[in-house]
């Protein structure tokens, strides 16, 4: 006990094993994911006929699925005081789902793997984002969720790649394209299983007696409620990324390269994000959400212009820039604003509010790009992200952020 105690002490900075290998999860999975939805849009527009509008639904659903999917997952992982258990099950669901997307043949087919690959998601996103707070200290936390994100977005990156490298090999063969994914998505569910252990510091589940107690929220207090209504409307100004990928098949690029832009998006996303992470860890965490907001606000406005492939790149590489200071830092803001024994129900019921933005945001998204034109599309997410802009700067003059970390 005392060794421990004092390699504690020696190494209180330390991000835990547990934590890179979640890490690897993610990006293992997110190859398998990505190589998929960076050819999605064109394979719905192109092989299949689709409208923005569906595009926009399709994406639009199965997005808000995934997060609002996590309410329930996330206040299951507390009440079972087992969080491990339902990530394997979730990575296991969307690593089965990816042959699915080279069978369909029509837009339908495309909408039920899209939705129980989401599925998938929603049931490991909770439990794995609670058990980092669980196997994490506080002083290190922001850079913890800024690393596994990082490497989630490596893997978001390196799965475009591969999907431009498997098409120019087979010719533009979208099915044939699909079936790799299924190898990165087996791989992701096998380091869970065998990689990480679950945190001896996991509350006992006594402490809640139904999956989801009402009575319970009124114990996540007012700072987290004001997290889950700033993440909302934050929703509301980032509709899906398939709009992304039509924005630069408008500007010329041919469908084989399409995944080009989720490359670029990631890699600013993955360069960002660990950095923003560590610096969450010291600054006031909602300075960092007003930096992300404004790249979406610049980076809606770069995309809306019609000049061709440079205003579109720059408003991609500003997309991932967003995510890069936005993602992780809602992560440590909510595990700081929720109690210990909640986590899980705290980032649920955060994912539930988002969700139905989300859906809401890909829905409008694709209508206004039929009936008025792709510009629209982001001059609306443009308004939506400044009314999110103002809403933060308001919150930064009213007092000090309690979520951000004295260390």
């Amino acid at each position: 006990m005392l060794k421990y105690r004092l390699r504690k002490v020696k190494f209180p900075t330390a991000i835990p094993r547990g934590v890179w290998v979640l890490g690897f999860v993610s990006l293992f999975m997110d190859v398998s994911s990505e190589l998929i939805h960076s050819l999605l849009p064109v394979f719905m527009v192109s092989a299949l006929g689709a409208s923005a509008v569906a595009v926009g639904l399709v994406e639009g659903i199965a997005e808000s699925t995934a997060l609002i999917v996590k309410v329930f997952s996330g206040a299951l992982s507390d009440y079972l005081g087992k969080r491990k258990e339902l990530a394997v099950f979730g990575y296991g669901l969307g690593a089965l789902s990816k042959p699915f997307f080279a069978l369909a043949g029509s837009v339908e087919a495309v909408f039920a793997a899209r939705f129980m690959d989401r599925v998938g998601k929603g049931l490991r996103g909770a439990p794995r984002d609670a058990l980092i707070a669980d196997l994490t200290p506080e002083p290190v936390r922001g850079a913890a969720y800024g690393l596994r994100q990082s490497l989630d977005t490596v893997g978001a990156f390196v799965g475009p790649l591969l999907a431009m490298a498997l098409m120019l090999t087979f010719s533009g063969n979208f099915r044939t394209v699909f079936w790799f994914a299924a190898i990165p998505g087996v791989i992701s569910v096998g380091l869970l299983v065998a990689g990480v252990r679950e945190s001896e510091a996991v509350p006992s589940p006594g402490r809640v007696r139904t999956p989801i107690e009402w009575r319970m929220l009124k114990k996540l207090g007012g700072d987290y409620w004001m997290l889950v209504a700033g993440g909302a409307v934050f929703s509301l100004a980032r509709f899906s990324e398939a709009f992304l990928i039509l924005r630069a098949r408008q500007a010329g690029l041919s469908d084989a390269l399409a995944p080009s832009v989720l490359v670029l998006m990631n890699i600013v996303y993955a360069l960002s994000a660990y950095p923003a992470g560590r610096l969450a860890d010291r600054v006031d965490r909602r300075f960092l959400l007003g930096l992300g907001l404004a790249a979406l606000l610049a980076s809606d406005l770069a995309l809306a212009q019609t000049g061709g492939w440079i205003p579109a790149a720059f408003g991609v590489a500003l997309w991932g820039l967003h995510l890069g200071f936005t993602q992780g830092v809602f992560a440590a803001m909510l595990a700081a604003a929720a109690p210990a024994n909640l986590r899980g129900t705290a980032f649920g019921f955060f994912n539930l509010a988002s969700g139905i933005a989300l859906l809401a945001a890909s829905a409008l998204a694709g209508l206004l790009w039929d009936k008025i034109g792709a510009p629209a599309t982001f001059y609306a997410g443009a308004i939506f992200s400044a009314a999110a802009l103002a809403l933060v700067i308001a919150a930064i003059g009213r007092a000090p952020e309690a979520a951000a970390s004295t260390g």
